[in-house]
């Protein structure tokens, strides 16, 4: 039985590394077990590095937010508290868990009958009770201020990098010579860094701030670690230093953005909203189809020719391609509305959580509790009634 088992483990593990499915025809793995230049050639044991590099950067991660982002966040202004509490009522609390967050006119006369309250007092508790399960502001800026400060430090390595590079002045020099491309230490650690960061927010977006679009995050982040652990396999290196160099040169404008939204720096924030709109269209709708997709299809095929991991790679790429489209529609929307109005309207990517003002105003127009305190968690820099908008 036992060797039974150790028999299809070896043949299943046999298939993972077949050669035929990583490397082009007449290609083996021997032949990329010399030393080459810098680092020698990309190997898969090379991938198990990222785990404690992955746990290192969300331990520096923790720090950061805790002595470096939340300072700044009380400097800016904002509070470190969390929405108003409603106050403690067992019947509400009961309907609000077990029936309904947003109840319907007719339930509202019900329990105020029941209860001998106003309806705007029900409604004002439901509201309360609502915002008690949103993230503080406070939280959201050192989520924001990580990524902004990590996405713009790998972003301008990432230029610094390619600056000197062949392959960034001519593309077809990714595919001259494959597979036998020497690993360089910049090269390397490149990609163990950017691998090791996303696989930190794989794990970390369970514990984050959860927004609407947390499937489709879900999905960017597994095509993503995809991407860069079979191309650093199969030693597509060179095309994949392009690709996340171009995806981080818009992440850290989106991050900035939510910071001065956060700040309550209206201007600011739909300036860089514009302005991140922009970079992410034109390398994502433009740069990224018409340089990258027409090298990896195109000029691979013609100077290296397909064969299986080529094909999923290409694939994964499309994924990526098809996640543009649907968040630059999301984005271009947004950022038309900024325009128009003056002023950042509500992203359909928002929070899970913010819903609830809006839900409140259309079926109370008026204000129905006053003025309690709040810590701008549902205001967008000071304009009550506008949801902020989130992240990619």
């Amino acid at each position: 039985m036992a060797t039974a088992a150790a028999g299809a483990l070896g043949l299943l593990w046999g298939w993972l590394w077949s050669e035929r499915f990583w490397l082009p025809q007449n290609v083996s793995w021997a032949d990329l077990e010399g030393p080459g230049d810098g680092y020698g050639y990309p190997r898969a044991q090379h991938i198990l590095s990222v785990f404690p590099v992955a746990a290192g950067i969300f331990s520096v991660r923790l720090l950061f937010e805790r002595f470096i982002a939340k300072p700044c966040a009380l400097h800016v202004g904002i509070q470190d508290s969390g929405p108003y509490q409603a106050q403690p009522n067992a019947i509400l609390e009961k309907v609000f868990v077990s029936i309904t967050k947003y109840p319907d006119e007719k339930r509202l006369e019900g329990l105020s009958k029941q209860l001998d309250w106003d309806v705007r007092k029900i409604q004002c508790w439901f509201r309360h009770r609502r915002n008690q399960d949103k993230p503080p502001t406070l939280t959201k800026f050192c989520e924001s201020m990580w990524r902004f400060t990590f996405y713009l430090c790998i972003f301008c390595y990432g230029i610094k990098f390619l600056w000197s590079s062949p392959w960034f002045w001519d593309i077809r020099q990714c595919w001259r010579s494959y597979p036998y491309q020497p690993l360089t230490s910049g090269l390397y650690y490149y990609y163990i860094m950017e691998l090791a960061f996303y696989w930190s927010l794989m794990f970390s977006q369970f514990t984050d701030i959860k927004r609407k679009d947390f499937l489709i995050m879900f999905v960017h982040h597994l095509a993503t670690i995809g991407l860069i652990t079979f191309s650093y396999i199969n030693n597509m290196v060179r095309v994949g230093t392009l690709v996340m160099c171009l995806h981080d040169a818009s992440d850290f404008l989106l991050e900035a953005a939510k910071l001065a939204n956060y700040a309550k720096y209206q201007r600011l924030c739909d300036t860089l909203f514009v302005i991140f709109s922009a970079v992410f269209v034109v390398t994502r709708l433009g740069i990224y189809p018409f340089w990258i997709l027409n090298t990896t299809f195109f000029e691979s095929w013609e100077m290296i020719g397909p064969y299986p991991s080529w094909w999923l790679f290409n694939g994964l790429l499309l994924i990526l391609q098809v996640l543009h489209v649907i968040w630059s529609y999301l984005i271009v929307r947004i950022a038309f509305k900024a325009l128009i109005r003056g002023k950042v309207s509500k992203d359909d990517r928002s929070d899970v959580e913010s819903s609830s003002e809006e839900e409140d105003v259309a079926t109370n127009p008026k204000s129905a509790c006053g003025s309690g305190p709040s810590n701008g968690a549902n205001r967008v820099n000071g304009h009550p009634g506008r949801s902020y908008w989130a992240e990619e």
